[in-house]
C-alpha cells in the first residue's frame, strides 16, 4: 500500500459499522436487504441499535409471477413479506416508497423519496447496495445505489436539502454499500446466519418457494458467504462492506482503492 492510502488509513479511518444509534437500510426491491445485510441487521437489533427499512420499489415483477401472482396482488404480498421479515430481524420500522418494479419511475422521485426518509429518520450509516460493482447489472440497484451515495454526501448541509428536496439535514456520518465486491469493514455475526436465513426462506416465500433450485443456490451461497468472510474475522461468520465516512466520500480519491 502506498504512503497516501496508508495515511489516509490512519489519519481519516473508515466508520466502524457497529459504533453508531441509528441506521437506515435501503433496499430496491423486499428482500435485497436481509440477502446483502440480514445479519448484521439482526446483531444491530440484539444491540439495542434504531434500525429502519426503506424499500423503493413495490416488486411486481418479482418471481411470484412464475407462481400466479401477478401485478397488484404481487406487490401487495411482497410488503406483507417484507414486513414480516424484518419483524423475525428485530425491525418493526419498515417504510415503502412503493415506486414501480423494474425502473418505472424517475430518477427525482427516487431521490425525492429517500430524502424524505432521511430526513424522518434522522441515520447515522446508511446502507445500500454497492452501484460500483461490475457484476451488478440490475437497474434498480444501480439506480437506489447512486440515489443513496449522492444523497448521503448532501444530507448533512441543511441549506442543500432544503432548497433541493425541501427537507431538513440529517446527521449521516456515512454509507455501506452491500452486494459490494470489495469490501473494506467486515462485522461478526456468527449465528446470526440463522436469523438471516429465517427471514429470507420463511417469509419472502412468492421468490424462493421451498426446495426451489433458487431458495437452494441462494442459501448455498449465504453459508459460504458467511464462511469466507467469517475466516477473514477470526470468527463462524461476518458479512462484509464497502464503508466510507463523509470525507472519503468526496475529499479522498485514493480511499476507493482501500479494501
Amino acid at each position: 500500500m502506498g504512503l497516501v492510502k496508508t495515511a489516509i488509513r490512519f489519519a481519516v479511518p473508515l466508520p466502524k459499522v457497529e459504533a453508531f444509534d441509528r441506521y437506515l437500510f435501503v433496499g430496491p426491491h423486499p428482500d435485497d436487504i436481509e440477502i446483502g445485510a440480514g445479519a448484521t441487521v439482526k446483531k444491530l437489533t440484539e444491540m439495542g441499535k434504531h434500525v429502519v427499512f426503506l424499500i423503493c420499489t413495490d416488486g411486481r415483477f418479482g418471481d411470484g409471477a412464475s407462481h400466479g401472482v401477478t401485478g397488484d396482488d404481487l406487490a401487495a404480498l411482497r410488503r406483507q413479506e417484507s414486513v414480516a421479515s424484518a419483524s423475525q430481524l428485530g425491525v418493526t420500522d419498515v417504510r415503502f416508497l412503493d415506486l414501480c418494479d423494474g425502473a418505472g419511475y424517475t430518477e427525482a422521485a427516487l431521490e425525492q423519496g429517500i430524502a424524505e426518509t432521511l430526513a424522518a429518520v434522522q441515520p447515522d450509516l446508511v446502507f445500500a447496495p454497492d452501484p460500483n460493482a461490475k457484476s451488478e447489472c440490475h437497474a434498480d440497484h444501480l439506480a437506489v445505489g447512486c440515489a443513496v451515495r449522492k444523497l448521503v454526501c448532501f444530507a448533512p448541509y441543511d441549506s442543500l436539502m432544503r432548497a433541493r428536496y425541501g427537507v431538513p439535514a440529517s446527521p449521516v456520518k456515512g454509507v455501506a454499500f452491500y452486494m459490494t465486491a470489495r469490501p473494506n469493514r467486515f462485522v461478526k455475526t456468527g449465528r446470526r446466519l440463522t436469523a438471516q436465513m429465517d427471514a429470507i426462506f420463511q417469509c419472502h416465500k412468492s421468490q424462493y418457494p421451498e426446495g426451489s433450485p433458487e431458495a437452494d443456490a441462494l442459501r448455498l451461497y449465504l453459508k459460504l458467504r458467511s464462511i469466507q468472510f467469517g475466516f477473514r474475522t477470526l470468527s463462524s461468520g461476518a458479512e462484509a462492506f464497502r464503508v466510507l465516512g463523509q470525507t472519503h466520500l468526496h475529499c479522498l480519491p485514493e480511499s476507493g482503492e482501500i479494501g
